[in-house]
């Protein structure tokens, strides 16, 4: 490959090839907000916006969490550690980001919310797919929600067939030479490396960085129940889920729950 000469500029107000806007696509971004509801009511930007930008870290954590399964299958446990690391800090940043839709009160949000149905965050398809790449699969929802697309429905039946993340962790215990073929098994190895983190600090590390990706995932699921019950009380959703009692429902989930056990043996 040659290099490329000095004098050539291809971003800036010289080259004029690549500016800021062009490069994160600023015209589509913005132009993308639109309301349903009329007359416009105030908060439906925010409402919008919230979840938009929810949209847009679910796709960044299922790359980082695409490329953690990758580095565990390679045996890479310092890269899978660095970018679950980067992917608590999104978490942390999706639950905060419940405090800004909370500034909206019942009552404005009661202006637009029979617009949104039968639309429901019930339907995201990026939080299942983070869902199942966790570990947390669930052919059943396929059944249950009506409104998928045949390509959201593809993407969701590739999750299923693929390897989780958990998946991968049960790989790093039998490259250590741990046995890990059934429940019984890997928790007596986890508890082997929780005891021995000389021997075993990587794989220690890694355990308890996919624990955090737990909890913080309870964290967020914890936050919006909640969030919902300040907001529409006991109401079903406009997807026609259940609303609240729903994602209470939720709440007992866990990606790993041999890594919460082990606490109980040590």
């Amino acid at each position: 490959m040659e290099p490329v000469p000095d004098a050539f500029v291809s971003f800036g107000e010289q080259g004029a090839q690549l500016t800021y806007g062009s490069y994160l696509r600023l015209p589509q971004l913005l132009s993308a907000q639109h309301l349903e509801s009329d007359p416009p009511a105030h908060d439906e930007l925010l409402f919008i916006t919230i979840h938009q930008v929810y949209e847009l870290w679910f796709a960044q954590l299922l790359h980082e969490l695409e490329a953690v399964r990758a580095a565990m299958t390679a045996g890479e446990l310092w890269r899978a550690q660095h970018l679950l690391a980067r992917a608590h800090v999104i978490e942390r940043v999706l639950v905060q980001q419940v405090d800004v839709l909370e500034t909206m009160t019942p009552q404005d949000f009661a202006t637009f919310r029979q617009r949104l149905a039968p639309a429901s965050g019930f339907q995201s398809v990026q939080f299942r797919e983070l869902e199942f790449l966790s570990g947390a699969q669930d052919p059943g929802y396929l059944d249950r929600f009506r409104g998928l697309t045949d390509d959201e429905s593809a993407r969701l039946r590739r999750r299923l067939d693929e390897a989780t993340l958990w998946d991968a962790f049960l790989a790093v215990l039998r490259d250590a030479g741990l046995p890990a073929d059934d429940d019984e098994q890997v928790l007596a190895s986890v508890r082997a490396v929780a005891l021995d983190r000389d021997r075993h600090s990587a794989v220690w590390a890694l355990a308890e960085a996919l624990l955090q990706h737990d909890e913080l995932a309870a964290s967020w699921r914890a936050r919006h129940v909640v969030m919902v019950e300040r907001m529409i009380g006991s109401k079903s959703g406009t997807g026609g889920s259940s609303g609240a009692a729903y994602l209470r429902g939720r709440l007992p989930l866990r990606y790993y729950p041999l890594l919460w056990d082990v606490r109980s043996t040590l």
